[in-house]
């Protein structure tokens, strides 16, 4: 078989089974496992699909720069986001992470809420002071231009020093196998500082992000109270489920 019809495959796989097991179409093709593993290797590399320990999961969509991320499942970020708005009590200290599922949020809650909501995020900041009454905290530090998010050694020091009851986590995957992952390391780093200031997290995860990879670990699934996602009926929010992890 010749190298493209390997990939093709492969990339066949991953779209009929949203995975690709390694060992399993190696198996099937008559092939070692270093060759599968290369193929996916090369086409983890153009960002066709992300490799994950044992294969592959589909690339996150979500990892886009944020401006591309404004017009993909938008419909489903607003489900995400009207589910979320029953997360936040009135007079809760709420750490709303950025992107675009928590725009979304930021926009869905009611005018009338007293909340003190602290973000890293300037979209949501600007959004939050259109739309409610909440009082808004501000994180500083380095604006990374492809999440528009806060980070660095300054972000990390106020971090240190929040105390909140509740964390709604944005990430750009969402997978039983490969846990929560995001594109950058330094918000990968900026979340788990975050989570750990929270008493509990909840992951917004809109339909793009379910059962796709990126590069970043975030946090184990274990270590978050649940998922909030609009894909009731997904494969991947099953496995989730089957998993132990609340899923609303």
């Amino acid at each position: 078989m010749l190298t493209a019809e390997r990939r093709a495959h492969l990339l066949s796989v991953l779209a009929r089974d949203g995975k690709v097991l390694a060992k399993v179409v190696a198996a099937d093709l008559g092939l070692s496992e270093d060759t599968i593993r290369r193929d996916l290797r090369d086409l983890a590399e153009e960002g066709l699909l992300q490799r994950v320990y044992g294969g592959a999961l589909p690339a996150a969509p979500a990892a886009q720069p944020y401006l591309a991320r404004t017009t993909l499942a938008t419909a489903s970020k607003e489900r995400v986001a009207r589910t979320a708005v029953a997360l936040i009590e009135p007079g809760a200290t709420v750490v709303l992470d950025g992107g675009t599922t928590a725009l979304a949020l930021a926009r869905a809650l009611p005018a009338s809420l007293r909340a003190t909501i602290l973000t890293p995020s300037p979209s949501v900041a600007v959004a939050l002071a259109e739309t409610t009454a909440v009082e808004i905290v501000m994180l500083g530090g380095v604006v990374h231009r492809h999440s528009l998010v806060v980070g660095g050694a300054l972000a990390a020091e106020q971090i240190a020093r929040v105390r909140a009851d509740v964390f709604l986590l944005g990430v750009t995957g969402v997978s039983a196998a490969a846990g929560l992952t995001t594109g950058e390391v330094e918000d990968a780093a900026t979340k788990r500082a975050l989570a750990a200031r929270s008493a509990q997290t909840w992951v917004l995860a809109s339909a793009e992000k379910i059962g796709a990879a990126s590069a970043h670990d975030v946090l184990p699934l274990a270590e978050v109270a649940g998922v909030v996602s609009d894909g009731e009926d997904h494969p991947e929010l099953r496995a989730l489920r089957r998993a132990g992890v609340t899923v609303l």
